[in-house]
């Protein structure tokens, strides 16, 4: 991954950027690439159905050279079935974050535009 040096506006060099044609996605898995499965029945996660053409877009954006880095309210202990079933149905990716707040209701808030 390249990354780019940036500036603020009185020049001091601040953290560095991705290039303009590379993309950084932060994907969830339940219920956006499979089905919803709560953490409460992870026997489930190993059988979860794909949500269709969620396979096909994702390789295809990390094929394009983006970043593709799930995040999900699985747990920690969810992390050996979780990359399994990414395996298995054959997901392209560069990283999982864990532990993603539950319930929903999200605002993400960051100093890079999304």
């Amino acid at each position: 991954m390249e990354l780019i040096d940036l500036f603020d506006e009185n020049g001091h060099k601040i953290s560095p950027g991705l290039p303009a044609h590379i993309t950084n996605y932060l994907i969830d898995i339940d219920g956006t690439v499979c089905e919803d499965i709560p953490n409460e029945e992870p026997e489930r996660m190993l059988t979860a159905e794909l949500i269709p053409g969620a396979l096909d877009m994702i390789n295809k954006w990390y094929d394009e050279g983006n970043i593709i880095t799930f995040f999900t309210s699985r747990l920690d202990l969810h992390r050996e079935y979780t990359e399994k079933w990414l395996a298995v149905n054959n997901f392209k990716h560069h990283a999982i974050i864990f532990n993603k707040p539950r319930g929903g209701n999200y605002h993400w808030i960051d100093d890079r535009v999304c």
